[in-house]
């Protein structure tokens, strides 16, 4: 007897359900303004990729470019394609983590948009999770010679890079050669494991996943050459190092500050050395004066920097920044007053003025923190 429309259609739902079932391998790729190099490493992709059932998200952080239109251009002509198009939302970390947590294949990789990273290294990477000798394989710029590095990056970038490698070694129970690679493949139940932990805005988020395993993953690494930058321009920046020190921070301290609660405070931190130079430097002033001045051009400065880099994922402008600011100020000072009220409360009961300054700046900077977080950004 012939199947009938209903049994036909469950049968197909059944080989769909197979076929989605037999996907192996989901690629993220997180995008922000590549738009040019889209359709060339879907391509690549394809080519490095046959025989094996796997598929690519691309988590576009809203590009101008149209990087995602040109996604969905593929996606609807090839089912392996995928756009998560984020709104409202930013930073490489981020884009990882939600493409990793939208695959159902057992294995992911990330690689990214600018083809620098060598995508015919993934068949091995994957033949490495499939035998079971490793949890995480990365794609390593160092394992090898060092001509590798020369060809992919400026002698700037190879500063800094060289210099995120030698922290990064110091702070991982594992050692590898290139920590802070953005080429890895990984099982994903350990993304999923560790994701709630993982800071969405930072950018070295294949550091922070092998930080954050309770237990060191088994790593294999295999060395590539780093290519040069097809298309588009390199997105690092003072930004992107300054999150970095502070995710080793918060690594450092077991995950009990955060990465932006460090550089939050660093900020500040900063935001005092301005207001002693705007002291010294209007010393024909009353000081009273001088010291009000400095306050403000601080806390102006202090806002301009978290908007900048600590909220970078936030980023407020044109009235928008304004506004902000006036909020930032108002809470500020109420911070202040706290400083001041508890600084004087300690020092009654412990007369050392170390001691009250330190409790006064702790309540202070805690407050300053958490409601600016709340109410600002």
């Amino acid at each position: 007897m012939p199947p009938t429309p209903n049994s036909a259609g469950l049968e197909l739902d059944a080989a769909s359900a197979q076929s989605a079932s037999a996907l192996e391998l989901t690629v993220v790729v997180p995008t922000f303004k590549e738009a040019p190099n889209v359709a060339p490493l879907v391509a690549k992709l394809e080519a490095a990729l046959e025989g094996i059932a796997w598929q690519v998200i691309f988590v576009d952080d809203n590009s101008p470019d149209g990087t995602a239109a040109e996604v969905k251009a593929i996606a609807r002509i090839d089912r392996r394609v995928a756009c998560l198009r984020r709104v409202g939302r930013r930073g490489l970390a981020g884009a990882v983590i939600e493409g990793a947590l939208a695959s159902a294949a057992p294995f992911v990789a990330v690689i990214d948009g600018d083809m620098q990273h060598d995508e015919t290294l993934l068949p091995a990477m994957l033949q490495v999770l499939r035998g079971g000798q490793a949890d995480l394989v990365i794609g390593s710029r160092y394992l090898g010679h060092e001509a590798r590095v020369v060809t992919g990056l400026d002698a700037r970038r190879r500063l800094v890079s060289r210099f995120a490698n030698w922290l990064g070694q110091r702070a991982l129970s594992v050692q590898l050669t290139d920590p802070v690679s953005g080429f890895f493949m990984i099982r994903r139940e350990l993304i999923d494991a560790v994701a709630p932990k993982l800071a969405a805005n930072g950018f070295k988020v294949l550091f922070d996943i092998v930080a954050s395993q309770p237990t060191p993953p088994r790593c294999v690494e295999l060395g590539y050459e780093f290519r040069p930058r097809v298309a588009g321009e390199s997105k690092l920046d003072h930004g992107v190092v300054a999150h970095y020190l502070t995710l080793l921070g918060s690594k450092m301290s077991r995950d009990v500050i955060s990465p932006r609660a460090l550089m939050f405070l660093a900020v500040g931190a900063s935001g005092v050395l301005v207001n002693v130079a705007v002291v010294y430097a209007l010393a024909g002033m009353p000081f009273l004066d001088a010291q009000a001045i400095g306050a403000v051009v601080a806390m102006t400065s202090n806002y301009l920097i978290n908007n900048t880099i600590t909220y970078r994922d936030k980023r407020k402008r044109g009235v928008a920044l304004l506004t902000g600011y006036l909020r930032f100020c108002l809470l500020c000072a109420i911070g202040l007053a706290a400083n001041v009220a508890v600084a004087n409360l300690v020092f009654q009961h412990v007369p050392q003025r170390w001691v009250g300054v330190l409790a006064g700046a702790g309540v202070g900077a805690a407050w300053n923190y958490v409601t600016t977080s709340l109410a600002v950004w």
